[in-house]
């Protein structure tokens, strides 16, 4: 089965065409960091232009990459949501033309089922039932995969996403955007022990995330002692970066316990975090847990991944109608 899936929820225009839903033909990205990074975060309005001159560009490349044209497709997946409005409509919009055009089946796709299913294009994936920490910009939360196609919500972020989180960190700090990426390469300088920042505990027991108190905490020491030194920069960096990780580390893998299962999906762009991913693959390993990590590329947004869980709804016999449209508030479970 040939699919062709086309991604556009926030600042990344993607297509890619795999084979089977695991076997990557293509995947093309056109990013857009270099149109938002002046103003520190994503523009909706600039990126839905941005959107509009990139999609069909990267199709037609995406479709080349692969040695095929749209009449050898089987069918045609898009995200549906979360995401901006604007730029689900574009994929949306495009998806729909092409699948009315050219009489091919389609599927609408939640994002952060696609960052699941990014586990599933490496040479490990991971047996049901397991548990999902999906970590990005938009998005921090724990899912448990009972079968296919089936998801529980275990806890969500209550305030900021963790990326959202590295990106006005990376702010405050003068460093640019995206956050993530440069928060980790300052950090590597840096003393993740050097600031004792506050970790939120949900007092209620939730297994919920909260990243805005500990953001706060960065702000206010950042105005107190600036301007700072590039060597403050490093440790306000690598002690913000080691109190998220730990947050993420520690809720996961209660939650893993709690539910008895032995397996640990780690997704989403801030996936991509390298301390994150020592610290939680070592957790796992203490707790006897198999952690399951795509690679950095399959992390980030990306339409392979969104191909991936397309075709499996394809398979399970879900088509869309035409009259499909966005849905920015998608919710998963």
């Amino acid at each position: 089965m040939i699919v062709l899936g086309i991604e556009s929820s926030c600042d990344e225009t993607a297509a890619a065409v795999l084979a089977d839903g695991r076997r990557v033909l293509s995947n093309v990205v056109a990013s857009q960091d270099a149109i938002h990074a002046p103003y520190g975060g994503v523009v909706p309005e600039l990126a839905s232009r941005r959107h509009l001159e990139a999609i069909g560009p990267v199709i037609e490349k995406a479709l080349a990459d692969a040695g095929v044209k749209l009449p050898d497709l089987d069918g045609i997946v898009v995200t549906q949501g979360p995401g901006l409005v604007g730029s689900l409509l574009i994929g949306c919009s495009v998806a729909k033309s092409l699948a009315y055009v050219h009489r091919k089946p389609l599927a609408g796709v939640n994002h952060l089922e696609g960052h699941i299913y990014a586990a599933f294009l490496t040479d490990d994936p991971p047996e049901y039932p397991f548990l999902a920490l999906v970590v990005s910009g938009g998005h921090t939360a724990l899912y448990h995969a009972g079968a296919p196609l089936q998801y529980a919500l275990v806890g969500q972020t209550r305030d900021d996403a963790a990326g959202e989180a590295f990106d006005k960190v990376a702010k405050l700090l003068g460093l640019g955007f995206p956050g993530g990426p440069i928060i980790q390469r300052v950090a590597e300088g840096g003393d993740p022990k050097a600031i004792a920042f506050p970790l939120a505990q949900m007092t209620d027991g939730a297994r919920d995330f909260s990243f805005s108190g500990i953001k706060t905490s960065v702000s206010l020491h950042v105005k107190r002692r600036a301007p700072l030194s590039p060597a403050q920069v490093a440790d306000v960096a690598a002690s913000f970066q080691a109190g998220v990780v730990k947050m993420l580390v520690r809720k996961a893998i209660r939650a893993a316990l709690h539910l008895g299962v032995k397996r640990v999906v780690l997704t989403g762009g801030v996936a991509a975090n390298g301390p994150l991913r020592a610290a939680l693959g070592a957790s796992a390993a203490e707790h006897g847990i198999a952690l399951h990590i795509p690679p950095p590329c399959f992390c980030t947004d990306n339409a392979a991944m969104i191909t991936a869980a397309g075709t499996a709804r394809l398979l399970a016999g879900e088509r869309a109608p035409l009259s499909m449209n966005a849905r920015p508030d998608w919710a998963l479970a």
